[in-house]
């Protein structure tokens, strides 16, 4: 037992200590860039008064073109350690359209080409956006809340390296203790950062709000655009199949009903193709319905509509899911037709034979987990049917997990709030 816990201690100061200098090298980014820029300075002339104009320059410069980076990945090392999620807030570029006249317009102005209109849009968006201030902000006070922190592991090894390889005892003994000091501090230092990093790196109520507002806007757009598609779809199905085809059943009537009295077989026979093209109406009818909200979904709940779902698939699936589950209607056909996309996509693209669909409550959130052992490799890219499901959960504030390797297996996880 005293083995496990000594060597449980080593591997615990060793991750401490790896941490501990990954978040002193992000941190020390700043001083770092002044630093080489002081000394340029000198190097130009210490006599020359422009010299330290030129020294600021580079440095400001540098330190604004370091901050978002650093940001990025100490938000990235904390929430890969930690499991705490930092917002970054950062403005949303909008969509850059060419007009009827050529130019093309970037939310902010004009340009002649798509490359300079992205390129305005960028510069504009980063002096505009308060997030890139925080991270100023975070960048110069970052060595002082964080670094200093950070950096007592790493510099009381360096220091006990120094000190155990001096001759003197007095040395030595020094370096003992940083030596011990660095392993002692090397769990904790991190940790004592992370605090800190956090509070200057998450967004402001301000900029939360304005993330927030923007993101229901699109919300709104994508609703109206999927509600206007789905209209005109339904409008070109019933004209080109039910409306058609009813039309074409009362022309066959009004024919079978003048030849009654002079040509009876041929009534009779329009008569059965009348009842065939009734038939075969009332099929696409249904299938339409079926299409807007799945009768099952009325009829027998959630639960149910997936299972019936899975054995409809041509993929082995199999269903386990709560059946005291019956959350709203909008949800229920949300999620009964992201259930469906999510298997068509495993037998179309991935190849698979056979999948696992889990519907649970977790609280208040709704859990709908599908997974299939196909060749994996699927990702969320812009304009796909992974991206329009992400875009229609995103109205109900649900969420859409995809962890898909190369090779397989693929899990989809959807998390909608059923509170």
């Amino acid at each position: 037992m005293a083995v496990r816990r000594w060597v449980s201690w080593a591997e615990s100061a060793r991750v401490g200590l790896v941490r501990a200098c990954a978040l002193t090298v992000v941190a020390m980014a700043a001083p770092a860039v002044w630093t080489a820029a002081v000394a340029l300075a000198v190097r130009w002339g210490p006599g020359n008064p422009w010299s330290w104009a030129g020294a600021a320059v580079p440095g400001c410069a540098g330190t604004l073109a370091l901050s978002r980076p650093a940001c990025r990945i100490v938000r990235h090392l904390v929430a890969r350690w930690t499991g705490t999620v930092i917002p970054a807030g950062y403005l949303r570029a909008a969509p850059v359209i060419q007009l009827s006249t050529g130019y093309w317009w970037n939310g902010f102005g004009y340009e002649r080409t798509r490359r300079d209109a992205r390129m305005d849009q960028r510069w504009r968006l980063r002096w505009a956006d308060p997030a890139t201030w925080r991270d100023l902000r975070f960048t110069v006070l970052a060595p002082v809340t964080v670094g200093l922190i950070a950096a007592v592991p790493p510099a009381a090894c360096t220091a006990a390296a120094l000190g155990l390889g001096h001759p003197a005892l007095p040395a030595r003994l020094l370096g003992a203790l940083g030596l011990a000091a660095g392993v002692a501090a090397a769990p904790y230092a991190w940790r004592a950062a992370v605090p800190q990093a956090v509070r200057l790196l998450r967004p402001s109520p301000a900029m939360a709000l304005a993330d927030r507002v923007g993101e229901l806007t699109a919300q709104r757009a994508d609703t109206t655009v999927a509600q206007a598609a789905e209209i005109s779809r339904i409008e070109r199905d019933l004209h080109d199949g039910a409306q058609a085809r009813l039309v074409s059943l009362g022309l066959g009537l009004a024919t079978a009903e003048k030849l009654m009295g002079t040509d009876p077989e041929r009534a009779r026979a329009l008569m059965r193709e009348a009842r065939t093209g009734a038939a075969t109406s009332l099929t696409e009818l249904r299938e339409l319905v079926q299409g807007i909200r799945p009768p099952v979904l009325n009829d027998r709940g959630l639960v149910d509509a997936v299972r019936a779902l899975a054995l409809d698939s041509p993929l082995e699936a199999t269903v386990s899911a709560d059946l005291r589950l019956r959350p709203d209607p909008p949800i229920e056909s949300a999620v009964y037709f992201g259930v469906a996309e999510l298997l068509t996509n495993a037998a179309k693209h991935a190849h698979a034979t056979r999948a696992e669909i889990s519907v649970t409550r977790d609280g208040t959130d709704l859990v709908v987990d599908v997974a299939d052992d196909g060749r994996g490799g699927a990702a969320v890219r812009p304009g796909g049917g992974l991206d329009g499901l992400r875009r229609r959960l995103a109205v109900f504030d649900a969420t859409l997990e995809l962890t898909s390797p190369a090779g397989g297996p693929t899990r989809a996880r959807m998390v909608v709030p059923c509170a």
